[in-house]
């Protein structure tokens, strides 16, 4: 084998496919960069549950394939000058690396032990936005359960339907939905559940453009193409929380808030609150504003926030983090708060219009965050 192609990209593929190589395994080739040079060149890393192939334009000079050592390829390649860099490997997988004035010999390994990756089939796939998935994702996945007692939990719910694509994450504490609203019908209904370590890899493959992504789900597996990059991971089996039945609807309180101002407030109680001085957050809705409170063994914290609004002096307690999860989460500029009573969730939903001007408004965004309550002591 033998190619020649440019050092930033050579480099930027190995950082990619490098991010699902196995750091132990018995099948000792996944412990390496798996390169193919074909019509393209291609590297792959696995870890027999999630797959990345990259694929960049390279000179190829002569076909074949081998499993390079991972940490020390990227390591030379990236502290190569930035020129163009030739690579060949001989039959014995003795490896030459030459960039600007720079040489390397190092060995490589037969690719004949690399496993397969998983096949989807021939299934019509599913395009969206790269922007719209990366908001999805990181719009939903701090709330992926860590508990592997329900390991179908430990993932994300898709749902694409004829005009939607909507992700779900729940971990027993809270929830968070978000939904793309798509200009096209994709023609097709999927629902599967992506596991949260693979959409991470998904999401920081993803770039801010609206050129579109593919998803095609297979049997068992699921496929993301992502311009030159495709990750393929195995599907979480089980069943999924009804997230339709659990999220309160027709809540009796509705205020209106600021997001960054009531972000800040909250984030002011919660300097005294952290994991080992654990304190629910106090909070008293009244008229056009909501107090918060907290008390711990290091202080007290209060603060207010202005709202719009009557909470009817209802007074609830929460996890501060979860409140501020959700709240940093929010695309929009302004929320609604949905209440009922002492010992329901906390939902928060989009306004109506999120104004960014005078006569200016913005598309409403679909989404809805629900925090359960923390039942509060006397004296807390």
């Amino acid at each position: 084998m033998k190619f020649t192609c440019e050092k930033s990209q050579l480099a930027n593929a190995i950082s990619v496919a490098s991010r699902t190589v196995c750091q132990k395994s018995s099948i000792a080739a996944l412990e390496g960069i798996l390169l193919r040079a074909e019509d393209r060149l291609y590297l792959t890393g696995y870890n027999l549950e999630t797959g990345i192939t990259v694929q960049l334009d390279a000179q190829i000079i002569r076909g074949g394939d081998c499993v390079m050592p991972a940490r020390l390829f990227f390591d030379i390649i990236r502290k190569l000058p930035d020129d163009m860099v030739t690579l060949e490997v001989d039959d014995k997988y003795k490896v030459s690396i030459r960039g600007g004035i720079s040489s390397f010999t190092i060995m490589a390994s037969s690719a004949e032990d690399y496993p397969d990756l998983p096949r989807v089939g021939e299934a019509d796939a599913v395009h969206i936005p790269e922007n719209a998935l990366r908001e999805l994702i990181g719009g939903t996945i701090f709330a992926v359960s860590e508990n592997q007692a329900r390991p179908i939990h430990t993932g994300c719910l898709i749902e694409v339907a004829e005009n939607s694509v909507t992700m779900v994450a729940v971990d027993g504490f809270r929830l968070a939905r978000r939904t793309y609203h798509l200009d096209e019908p994709t023609g097709k209904v999927m629902k599967f559940v992506a596991p949260a370590a693979a959409l991470k890899e998904v999401e920081k493959i993803l770039e801010d453009t609206d050129e579109p992504m593919a998803l095609t789900l297979g049997a068992k597996h699921i496929l993301f193409e992502i311009g030159g990059a495709t990750l393929i991971c195995r599907i979480l089996e089980g069943e999924f929380l009804d997230w339709r039945r659990v999220v309160p609807t027709n809540n009796p309180t509705i205020l209106t808030a600021n997001v960054d101002e009531l972000t800040a407030s909250i984030e002011r109680v919660g300097l005294i609150v952290s994991e080992k001085y654990k304190s629910p957050v106090r909070c008293l809705f009244s008229q056009d504003a909501a107090q918060f409170r907290t008390l711990t063994t290091i202080g007290a914290a209060k603060d207010e926030c202005s709202l719009a609004g009557d909470g009817k002096d209802l007074e609830i307690g929460f996890n501060c983090r979860y409140l501020l999860d959700a709240l940093k989460a929010l695309p929009t500029e302004y929320v609604n708060l949905e209440l009922s009573n002492s010992l329901s969730p906390i939902v928060f939903t989009p306004t109506q219009k999120d104004k960014t001007g005078e006569n200016e408004e913005k598309t409403v965004y679909d989404y809805a965050y629900m925090v359960l309550p923390v039942r509060l002591k006397p004296g807390e």
